[in-house]
């Protein structure tokens, strides 16, 4: 993938309105950490300067940018996380220049060019924020799954946190995965760290990670073009667990999917499926899994994977 490179928007499944860019609750911000960013950011604007500005949002992404000046977030986040006096030295050590909120709707993928080069791939329904610093790039996902194609610098290291998962990386490409405490990483190319709540591993080209909860799982070899097919709006399974598969269809329709017997998570499915036809997937499971598929009149739209009627 080169840096201009973007991904169709997939066939509409259920057309929305923009989605609104993401934000955190509002907490009082550190005046110390404040102090410690305004006092010296002339001059370590003048040593480290930016790039030029990133491209303009792409038509099926919203994309909110702000400078340090502009916003306080940063300082709000430290705030929160550390007490004041610590905020305040993590702020001089490693001030953020620029914060951005992306992210896309349930029927939209995008690809957002970054300033200093590396490209971010988001699938449907993702929300992430990137913060330039000093000494480093970070990005934070909220909820969703995209690809990182990172530009190397060796003095400003390129991190993706998770939850409780953190992706450190100098220059790769990468996929992460987020749905709540549960996170997969794949690494398409390069090298990169993870770490988790009290271990961490590297990853090479065509291993997959799987992080429940800040815990680390054995380090998998895969396909990593068939995991990262969703750019090119396909499902590829390959004897995947039906609770996962369960999960994606969830994810690209638009409407929740439950098991309803525990004994069903066993079951495994293969092929090749478009996500532009999630639902379509979800009819034809009963013709090869001994499950039916039933819509409850009061569900709201949820629907359930039972067991079929007869069969173990």
């Amino acid at each position: 993938m080169t840096a201009h490179r973007r991904s169709q928007p997939i066939a509409p499944i259920a057309p929305t309105g923009p989605t609104a860019p993401s934000s955190a609750p509002s907490e009082a911000a550190s005046p110390d950490a404040d102090a410690a960013l305004a006092r010296h950011r002339a001059a370590l604007q003048e040593r480290f300067p930016l790039p030029p500005q990133a491209l303009s949002p792409l038509p099926h992404a919203t994309r909110d940018g702000a400078t340090a000046g502009q916003r306080r977030r940063p300082a709000r986040l430290l705030a929160v996380a550390l007490p004041a006096a610590a905020a305040a030295l993590l702020a001089w050590q490693d001030p953020a220049w620029r914060t951005e909120h992306i992210a896309t709707g349930p029927d939209r993928r995008a690809s957002v060019e970054l300033v200093d080069g590396s490209v971010v791939e988001l699938d449907t329904s993702t929300r992430l924020t990137v913060s330039r610093h000093l000494r480093s790039r970070r990005v934070v996902l909220q909820e969703g799954r995209a690809l990182f194609d990172v530009q190397p610098s060796r003095w400003r290291p390129f991190l993706v946190d998770a939850g409780s998962t953190q992706v450190r990386v100098l220059g790769t490409a990468f996929d992460v995965r987020r749905r709540g405490d549960d996170v997969m990483v794949t690494v398409l190319r390069g090298r990169v760290a993870v770490a988790g709540n009290h271990a961490d591993a590297t990853l090479q080209a065509n291993d997959q990670i799987h992080v429940q909860a800040g815990a680390l799982g054995s380090t998998a070899p895969v396909n990593a073009t068939d995991a990262t097919a969703w750019r090119h709006g396909h499902l590829v399974f390959d004897r995947t667990p039906l609770p996962e598969v369960l999960a994606e269809i969830a994810r690209y329709s638009g409407r929740p999917v439950r098991l309803g017997d525990a004994s069903l998570a066993q079951l495994e499915v293969s092929g090749v499926y478009r996500t532009a036809n999630a639902d379509a997937l979800l009819t034809l499971l009963p013709s090869f899994l001994p499950v039916r598929v039933d819509t409850p009149p009061d569900a709201d739209g949820e629907r359930w994977v039972l067991p079929r009627p007869g069969k173990p």
